[in-house]
């Protein structure tokens, strides 16, 4: 978007629309149907935009911040920390990154090519995105107050300065970052409403949901040490948190999921200089995210959707009109680009395929589509990360190869080919296994998150797509572990399910056994349920592994990197054929592992941490012990309890909590516990509001009603994700000690 062009239209009363550039494009006229491309979807029943007329979350007021306090190096610097999402400047000199070397994800910066960095804000707030503004003057980043869920964005300048809160302000909302206009002069941010307070008073569930989104931080806040309180006796719920009040979810007036919720798009000047512009906004919206902008302006990009019915939106921002929509893959939200004369949208897409391609679809003048082709694509293997060189030209490519990464470079523009043509692939050799996440930094430069099974993550950079230099400032590869203790490098496992279905998974075998002795086995299972397994050094793997128990990490059905219809294949009540995957995936560590069939336990966080608590119901013989972590113990009271935007989302997943309430009882580990035989712990973050601790309090509360022995560790300061060193240590020491005491070693 021109600095010069700030015309405003307004297309509601009372709000300002999206500026846009000041020779607008011609309009469209009637003409053929595109071959090959259906005209635009309908909008969603359950998403309605901007040009319906539905009100928007209100403008976030940019807030000016005081410096923020303490020092501006670490206090202490950990021997073993993690850089990643990288974010450069314009001409690629210097990035900023997030870093844990002081305990907690801060943002960083300093030159790729030397080892001097700074530390840009050092409140103890968890920093979850960045994005360096392309005119280089701002860095905006996303924060999670208290460590919670619900998260802010704030901005700062490169030396430390400026710090100021840009949305996520108010009580009970939320914000998340999209991208910056090209010129630099706005930042596109989602604000999430907040969630009505009927439903707050109904269920009594303040602080919990109040404290991270900005409401006022209690007085001892800066005095509480980020430690974690392991509850016994009666106890089920920490000092600062008040317990719900139980809900009646077979009355007919229970709540099937939490009011409000609607998501609004938003750019916003941070230097104040004028008024936020509404780009878009959606009523029960499961995700909006701004991906890009069109130079001119007049075009913007936006995901939506829920989980498996993710689409690419190209709404005209001159009259909030919707252009053209794509079906996209989950997984990264940074979908594509436009071409830098607005007339071609590369996109990242499973459109009609089974594993997602680089698409591109030609635009008219007015955005309408013309056509849709899949420029680039591999068998059996999909594009998981798509970024574009900063002259629009050069398109950076990562393919997920059964779990591990593979990158290549293609040009989008290539000399005597059509617009939407690419160029032969240049492949990249990468010094670890998985890419997390890839930018460009400066003209033919790009810098690369990467992590493996032998290291930390870190971040690389590359000058013309040949060779790729680690910064100084990531960690060193010997810092990951401490010596003597190497880390394991897993082997790949293939199964069959007992309905045929391939499955897979990776075996960490711990050190210093026969290759053939039994040995204690977790069954680790992730979250998601869409995450995947993939070969990165695992903390929690490596603390178990030097117990001396043996891990397996199945990727069951509904995970990602095996196609979409695989990632469809736990929907409804397949998902009773996931729970035996955790089974079918057990015997397989006994038959090939070796794990020893009488010392088996089952672990995992988020899904993982609901699949660990159906598996100990719906298998109570086959494990000595479980560790959830985060998990849903009955999906019902989980639909009620968590946000709206997260609920319109699982829908599509698990079960309408309207429509299939019997099927959703019937999935739940909760309706079953009475065929729990064995000990458990279940880890929880105080402030998580994706799966409310109360999803493992009243697990916890069932299995001691029946007498077995269970308790609930939960970590102050932290949400759904453990982002604090100190937390994440005893998180993984308690699991490990528990698994150790119930297993033997």
């Amino acid at each position: 978007m021109a600095a010069d062009a700030r015309n405003q239209v307004t297309d509601e009363p009372g709000t300002r629309a999206v500026p846009t550039a000041a020779a607008a494009r011609p309009s469209a006229v009637a003409r053929p149907e595109a071959p090959g491309l259906a005209s635009p979807a309908p909008e969603p029943p359950d998403a309605r935009s901007a040009d319906t007329h539905e009100p928007a979350a209100p403008a976030p007021v940019p807030v000016p911040l005081p410096e923020a306090g303490g020092p501006r190096d670490a206090v202490t610097r950990l021997h073993a920390h993690g850089c990643w999402y990288p974010s450069a400047n314009a001409d690629g000199t210097e990035a900023a990154f997030i870093c844990d070397r002081g305990g907690v994800p801060q943002l960083w910066a300093g030159p790729v090519d030397g080892d001097e960095v700074r530390l840009l804000d050092s409140s103890p707030d968890p920093v979850k995105e960045v994005s360096w503004s392309p005119d280089g003057r701002w860095i905006a980043y996303t924060t999670a107050p208290g460590g919670g869920e619900l998260t802010r964005v704030l901005c700062v300048r490169p030396d430390g300065t400026g710090r100021r809160l840009l949305a996520g302000a108010d009580p009970g909302s939320s914000a998340y970052l999209g991208c910056w206009t090209h010129d630099g002069s706005t930042v596109a941010v989602t604000v999430a409403a907040p969630t009505a307070p009927a439903y707050l008073e109904r269920t009594g569930s303040t602080s919990a949901d109040a404290d991270p989104a900005g409401a006022p931080l209690p007085p001892d806040r800066a005095d509480r040490d980020g430690r974690g309180t392991l509850l016994g006796g009666a106890r089920y719920h920490t000092g600062q948190r008040t317990a719900p009040l139980p809900v009646d979810l077979r009355a007919p007036q229970a709540p099937a999921v939490r009011s409000g919720g609607g998501l609004s798009a938003y750019l916003i000047d941070p230097d104040g200089q004028a008024s936020p512009a509404l780009l878009a906004t959606e009523t029960h919206a499961a995700t909006l995210r701004v991906c890009d902008l069109s130079r001119d302006g007049t075009l913007a990009l936006l995901r939506r959707g829920p989980r498996g019915r993710r689409e690419a939106v190209v709404r005209r921002t001159v009259d909030s009109a919707t252009t053209c929509t794509v079906p996209v893959a989950d997984g990264d939200p940074w979908i594509g680009r436009f071409s830098p004369d607005g007339l071609t949208l590369w996109l990242r897409s499973d459109a009609d395929r089974e594993y997602a391609a680089l698409l591109a679809v030609t635009l008219d003048a007015d955005g309408e589509p013309r056509e849709r082709s899949v420029v680039a694509q591999r068998e059996d293997q999909e594009l998981e990360l798509l970024a574009m060189a900063h002259d629009g030209r050069t398109a950076v490519l990562v393919w997920n190869a059964q779990g591990a990464g593979e990158l290549e470079l293609v040009e989008t523009f290539p000399a005597r080919h059509a617009p939407d043509d690419t160029g032969p692939a240049r492949p990249v050799s990468l010094p670890h296994e998985v890419v997390t996440r890839v930018v460009a930094a400066g003209p033919r430069r790009m810098l690369l998150a990467l992590s493996g099974s032998r290291r930390r993550p870190g971040v690389w950079w590359a000058h013309e797509g040949v060779s790729l230099l680690r910064t100084r400032w990531s960690s060193r590869d010997e810092d990951a572990v401490p010596p003597g203790r190497p880390p394991v490098t897993p082997v790949p496992q293939r199964l069959t399910a007992r309905d045929g279905l391939p499955l897979s998974g990776w075996y960490y075998r711990a050190p210093g056994r026969a290759p053939g002795e039994p040995a204690p086995c977790v069954i680790h299972l992730h979250g998601g349920p869409e995450e995947q397994e993939r070969p990165v050094f695992n903390p929690l793997y490596h603390e178990l592994l030097g117990r001396g128990l043996d891990v397996f990490a199945p990727d069951v059905r509904g995970s990602s990197g095996h196609g979409r219809s695989f990632v469809d294949a736990d929907l409804g009540t397949g998902r009773f054929a996931a729970l035996d995957d955790v089974a079918d995936c057990t015997a397989h560590a006994v038959t090939a592992g070796p794990a020893d069939p009488t010392r088996l336990a089952v672990m995992g966080r988020s899904y993982g941490g609901y699949l660990t608590f159906a598996s100990l119901v719906w298998h109570p013989d086959l494990f000595r012990t479980g560790v959830a972590v985060c998990g849903m113990s009955d999906l019902l009271t989980f639909f009620a309890g968590t946000e709206p935007w997260l609920a319109e989302s699982a829908a599509h997943k698990y079960g309408h909590p309207e429509h299939d309430r019997a099927l959703l009882r019937a999935l739940s580990p909760m309706s079953r516990v009475d065929a729990l035989r064995v000990p458990l712990l279940a880890v929880h973050g105080e402030h998580d509001t994706n799966v409310p601790p109360g999803e493992s309090e009243q697990f916890v509360r069932a299995a001691r009603e029946r007498g077995i022995p269970a308790e609930l560790l939960a970590l102050r300061d932290e949400g759904h994700a453990f982002l604090r060193a100190d937390n994440r240590r005893l998180f993984r020491r308690a699991a490990a000690d528990w698994l150790q005491r119930h297993l033997g070693s």
